[in-house]
């Protein structure tokens, strides 16, 4: 076995990346000759770090970070991770690789198991006769002898950043590619209740099909960051599909004989009865998909053809966002901040299922944390846990309801207090009354926009008085996907995106009009992510006179907007103009009058 570096041009970066950004020096650009040149040394000849930055990572480094030179500059913001890649690949004599671009093919990711590819942070790519082609993230001489070793053939280098090749590793080693095995083993057992009953059984071996396509199709909707997963009986078929940024994806069709199985074995995951199939059912599953923390709250319901199954996927992994990288404008967050430390009142964050509700109000609690605060929660489910928060979770099944458990925070000497979702007149009265008498209270609620908040508060049969003197800010909102910043090209939007926007008080993007031109990273989509679109509405004296009154939807809104409100319209116009999403994006997730 041989290794072989051999150096060829660098890939260049496409036009499209380049159109928005200005250009980073190139690994040409590096003219200190190859051959024991630091990295540090090789960023500050480029251009690409400042040399304070580069002695701030040193001395970090020195002090036991744990981490190497580049990646600390990364982190910091002081570098970019392709110019780091491209320094790197200047140092060792080797090619930059654009996996953006790149596609690996299967038979090159077949030569090499995808423990020892995060082990290494190496990903094949091609492979010719005896000769396979690898993109690493840190080509050192132990790396590629490992990967020699791993392999059995010549190996041929490639230099990439190390969050795509992660991401690239994510993308080619597909937890769903094995289902097909397990489908073959499950039909050729017996189809009958004793497989069902055996499937589904708490003691089933972990070695049985349906266990391992259940976990294969949760591993695999984690990979993709999905937030949902449905598995629908579609006559003859199983289909199940993964929401995605917002959008729904046809992921993987299995046969109808498997359905009942899959369901009993994902019921009792989750604590459910699978003898009973025709009343809808609730459960939750804690577990650990690849080592990461998953929550996943599961609802059954009877449709034709047997039972539809939606999982709602908590990664409790994922970091809480600071208001401030939510979405809002900078004078929003300022303003709400604000309004967050007011002594009493109620705060309501409204919008429809699956808008970010939840995330907001997590990263309203984050904002307002401090030991001199007692803050307590009542949620269903408890999506993130805060060290020093009491959070208290929902257990109806117990008698625990968000009505009782209100109650009961009332006696724990509260300032703050979270009320996941107020979904009923009792909820509403007591976090109305909590509101009144001294304490904080953040709440969301299914409403459309600001002031239909306000009218379902009404509408639940809480009282005008009620409603004007506790409620302090409404706060509607929705999700967008952003632009995926890795394949950004300008491009000449239609008469009808920039009739849209024109309509919503928006202007073109400085520049003009950015897309995603769609790549490895985002499935082709162009979009990857999403941001919080917000309309705040503070309940000043005229919004008050305006609920006493029982005015309408419309009078209370434009009192709002002549008190200075910016509506979700303008807040998504804000957000093209930023170059944030697409003018078709918020067509597809922002109703517009008229439109």
């Amino acid at each position: 076995m041989r290794l072989r570096n051999r150096p060829e041009q660098a890939v260049p970066e496409p036009q499209a990346a380049t159109a928005v950004l200005p250009a980073p020096a190139r690994p040409t650009d590096l003219t200190i000759e190859k051959g024991g040149q630091r990295l540090g040394e090789l960023l500050l000849h480029a251009g690409m770090a400042k040399r304070e930055d580069v002695l701030a990572a040193l001395d970090a480094a020195k002090q036991g970070a744990g981490k190497r030179l580049g990646q600390l500059l990364v982190e910091s913001g002081a570098v970019r991770e392709r110019d780091v890649a491209r320094a790197i690949a200047h140092q060792h004599g080797l090619p930059v690789v654009d996996l953006r671009q790149v596609t690996p093919e299967d038979s090159a990711v077949a030569q090499l198991a995808e423990a020892t590819a995060r082990d290494l942070l190496a990903i094949p790519l091609a492979v010719q006769d005896d000769e396979v082609e690898v993109a690493v993230a840190l080509p050192t001489e132990a790396v590629g002898k490992a990967l020699a070793q791993a392999i059995g053939k010549v190996i041929t280098l490639r230099v990439a950043p190390q969050s795509e090749i992660l991401r690239a590793i994510g993308n080619g080693y597909r937890a769903l590619s094995g289902v097909g095995v397990q489908i073959k083993a499950f039909e050729a057992r017996e189809i009958g209740r004793r497989d069902v009953a055996r499937a589904a059984s708490p003691a089933a071996h972990e070695d049985a099909p349906v266990v391992q396509v259940v976990q294969m199709i949760l591993t695999q909707a984690r990979r993709d960051r999905a937030s949902d997963i449905h598995i629908e009986p579609q006559g003859e078929r199983i289909r199940v599909r993964f929401r995605i940024d917002g959008a729904l994806h046809d992921m993987l069709d299995l046969p109808g004989s498997m359905g009942a199985a899959l369901v009993s074995r994902i019921k009792i995951l989750g604590g459910m009865n699978i003898v009973e199939r025709r009343r809808p059912q609730d459960g939750q599953i804690s577990m650990e998909v690849e080592s990461i923390p998953v929550d996943i709250r599961v609802s059954t319901t009877a449709v034709v053809g047997g039972e539809k199954v939606v999982m709602r996927v908590l990664d409790k992994s994922r970091p809480l966002y600071e208001l401030a990288k939510l979405g809002m404008s900078p004078q929003m967050t300022a303003k709400y901040s604000g309004l967050l430390r007011a002594p009493y009142g109620m705060v309501i964050c409204a919008g429809p299922t699956g808008s970010g509700k939840t995330t907001t109000l997590y990263g309203s609690l984050n904002e307002i944390n401090s030991p001199e605060r007692n803050i307590m929660t009542i949620e269903d489910p408890v999506e993130y846990t805060f060290p020093s928060i009491n959070q208290i979770q929902i257990n109806e099944a117990a008698g625990l309801t968000f009505a009782d458990g209100l109650k009961s925070i009332l006696r724990q000497d509260p300032d703050v207090i979270l009320v996941g979702e107020i979904r009923d007149v009792e909820t509403a009265s007591i976090a109305v009354q909590s509101a009144l008498t001294g304490h904080f209270v953040l709440s969301s609620l299914h409403a459309t926009d600001a002031v239909s908040a306000l009218h379902r508060l009404l509408d639940m049969g809480i009282e005008h008085f009620l409603v004007a003197s506790s409620v302090t800010a409404v706060l509607a909102q929705r999700l967008v996907r952003r632009i995926c910043r890795h394949c950004t090209e300008r491009y000449q939007p239609s008469q009808q995106e920039q009739a849209l926007l024109t309509a919503i008080g928006g202007r073109p993007p400085r520049g003009g009009f950015v897309r995603g031109a769609g790549c490895n990273f985002c499935a082709r989509t162009g979009y990857l992510d999403r941001v919080g679109v917000y309309e705040m509405m503070p309940v000043t004296e005229a919004i008050r006179a305006h609920i006493l009154a029982s005015a309408g939807h419309d009078e209370i809104r434009q009192t709002a907007r002549k008190e200075g409100m910016r509506t979700l319209q303008e807040e998504a116009a804000r957000l093209v103009s930023d170059g944030v999403t697409t003018p078709a994006e918020i067509l597809r997730s922002i109703y517009i009058p008229g439109s």
